[in-house]
């Protein structure tokens, strides 16, 4: 409970503004009075209190207290609320004339004065607030002048005009000049800070300005002219920033005035995607989902965003403690309201999943739990059969047993035409998926997609520990390309493809093109501040074992056709025998048994027959850019 010195504290200030302003009240309406009778030689005298003032500052102060005039704050004054003055003063002209009128007729007053009233009055109230709202804004600037950080804003639209205000807020930087290519904007200020030139002058004008950071204003920049301002940023030996874009300050993964690094999804000609919400909040609104992988990159974002776009509760599945404590602790932090079940266990276990189905009764499963480091599964096919097949196949029978309405594969690109382990035990999967569906029961979906940047063991994040450690960055060949998506992206294209999928049916997300691997690591050298070849080597070491030079998207036997959505295509699903497929599955749980490794290839390659192993690939002679050792360096 508040105590009366509290409330007198929030109390007082709002008391302030009132008296301000119907003391503007009474300087117009006494002021414009004697501005009418200025001319004559003996203007009449005019009380300075009268029935006719109280009457005028009764009606004109109701009027301000329905319009919500003492709503707003003088320190973020703008012209939303000049249009509120304005509003009010007009409503208080109609309201001072009715009670004027009742009174004496408006016999007294001067029509010129009634004319005049709400123009005069629009100026006395907003002027303060406005010259308010100007000294708050250069106050810290002006405290803070000797040390706050020089800044040139590229780009002199919306976004660097609310930069600018919001820098010279903060007093810890000082915005020294904008550029931008628009010929017209220069020579012109925004809110006093010149427009110096365009974006290639950069470098000289941030040499003549003597400015220390580069803020990139142009958060609608496609991923081509992000590129170009980054290399004419580059060229400035400055370290450079940019504000965040609209959808990932509504999204919640940036915030309102931040000053973000260039990340590197920035620069890969992704365009940004607009799912249909209404379809995907409809699709899960009140409604109950299970995310198996709950704790992994792909696992946790997907419980995100089912959680931002309406799921009244969500189970997490997950056989790693910490990520399901970290998931579960992330979850309740950002949705209060959202109720969360967590699962500890391996979702291959046929107990495990049918607890799970059993505690949460979902109405759509997302099984993003698997094995997906190529390298690595080729040496443990076991274990990727086990995972990736024998667990999806156990959760997709209990779900169909449990009655659940949706259940969501999540499968890769790497199951079309699949040369390594990854794909095969994937594209496997797919088949148990696609027999599984009786088109009566439970609607079994997949979704594929490439290499989402900075997943949990994605090529993102080790370049940026090399880069860190000072190299070299490892690439495995210069022409090797891969599709990439974010992680939100594909998320919300995952959530999509389910909300609106048929039965039995295999989506493709639109990738986008292709990504040369060594213009990736080459990019995120630049962006760490520092220069390919010079403090950075790159080494190519040769492709890995089951690794393609180019992935794969569409299969020669899937017919795609388009969806409601223009970044998802359905893909015509390729024939399944129930028999073939079920009696493969008993031989690879014999052979999982028994950890027969060659059994598992053999039953792979007979089920698949487009399934061809690419085998260990040879190093042809690795090409390497020699740099000195990190350890050799300290020693210097």
């Amino acid at each position: 409970m508040t105590s009366w010195r509290e409330r007198m504290a929030a109390l007082l200030p709002r008391l302030m503004v009132v008296s301000h302003d119907l003391l503007m009240v009474w300087v117009c309406w006494q002021g414009l009075h004697h501005l009418r009778y200025a001319m004559l030689p003996h203007p009449p005298q005019f009380p300075l209190w009268s029935p006719e003032i109280a009457i005028v500052l009764a009606a004109q102060g109701l009027v301000f207290w329905r319009v919500g005039l003492y709503r707003g704050l003088w320190r973020f004054a703008s012209v939303p609320d000049l249009w509120n003055i304005l509003k009010a003063t007009l409503l208080g002209l109609l309201a001072l004339a009715l009670g004027l009128a009742l009174y004496n007729r408006l016999g007294s007053v001067p029509r010129a004065v009634l004319v005049m009233y709400p123009f005069a009055l629009v100026g006395l109230l907003g002027m303060p607030r406005l010259l308010f709202r100007a000294w708050k804004d250069n106050q810290n600037s002006d405290l803070k002048s000797g040390v706050a950080l020089r800044v040139l804003i590229l780009g002199a639209g919306r976004a660097g005009e609310a930069l600018v205000r919001d820098l010279r807020r903060s007093g810890a930087y000082q915005p020294v000049g904008l550029l931008d290519d628009a010929a017209k904007l220069h020579g012109t200020k925004l809110h006093g800070v010149p427009v110096l030139g365009s974006l290639g002058d950069a470098a000289s004008i941030a040499r003549e300005t003597a400015a220390k950071l580069i803020v990139i204003a142009m958060p609608s920049l496609d991923a081509a002219s992000m590129q170009r301002v980054v290399a004419v940023c580059e060229s400035t030996g400055l370290p450079f920033r940019t504000v965040p874009r609209l959808v990932d300050v509504l999204e919640g993964r940036s915030l309102p005035g931040e000053l973000k690094e260039v990340a590197i999804d920035d620069l890969l000609g992704r365009k940004p995607v607009t799912p249909d919400w209404k379809l995907i909040r409809g699709w899960l609104g009140g409604r109950t989902v299970l995310v198996t992988g709950a704790g992994g990159s792909i696992g946790s974002e997907l419980c995100r965003q089912c959680a931002r776009h309406g799921a009244r509760r969500i189970a997490l599945l997950e056989v790693d403690e910490l990520a399901l404590t970290t998931t579960q602790a992330e979850l309740s932090r950002a949705f209060p309201d959202l109720e969360i079940l967590s699962v500890l266990g391996n979702c291959g276990d046929p107990g495990v999943i049918r607890h799970a189905l059993r505690i949460s009764e979902p109405d759509a499963v997302f099984h993003a739990a698997a094995y997906k480091q190529v390298p690595l599964l080729e040496r443990q096919l076991r274990e990727a059969v086990r995972n990736n097949v024998l667990a999806t196949e156990a959760v997709a029978r209990s779900c169909r047993d449990a009655g659940v309405s949706t259940f969501v594969f999540i499968s890769t690109d790497k199951a079309v035409d699949p040369v390594n382990v990854l794909g095969a035990t994937k594209r496997f999967a797919e088949m148990v998926c696609q027999t599984l569906d009786d088109r009566k029961s439970t609607r079994f979906v997949t979704v594929r997609f490439g290499n989402v940047l900075d997943s949990a063991g994605s090529v993102v994040p080790l370049f940026r520990e090399q880069i860190r450690l000072g190299g070299p960055v490892t690439v495995t060949d210069p022409e090797v390309t891969r599709y990439f998506m974010t992680i939100p992206e594909a998320c919300q294209l995952i959530v999509q493809a389910a909300a609106s999928a048929a039965h039995a049916s295999i989506y493709t997300l639109d990738m986008g093109e292709p990504v040369p691997i060594r213009v990736l690591a080459e990019q995120m050298i630049r962006l760490a501040g520092k220069q390919p070849g010079r403090d950075v080597a790159i080494v190519y070491t040769g492709l890995r074992a089951g690794e393609k030079l180019h992935e794969t998207l569409f299969h020669a036997d899937e017919i795609y056709r388009p969806t409601s959505h223009s970044k998802i295509l359905e893909a015509r699903a390729r024939d399944a025998s129930v028999e073939m497929i079920s009696k493969a599955l008993g031989q690879l749980q014999a052979a999982v048994a028994d950890y027969d490794n060659e059994e598992l290839s053999r039953i792979l390659r007979a089920a698949m027959p487009e399934f061809s192993p690419a085998g260990k690939i040879e190093e042809p002679g690795a090409t390497i850019v020699r740099f000195p050792a990190r350890d050799a360096r300290r020693t210097r």
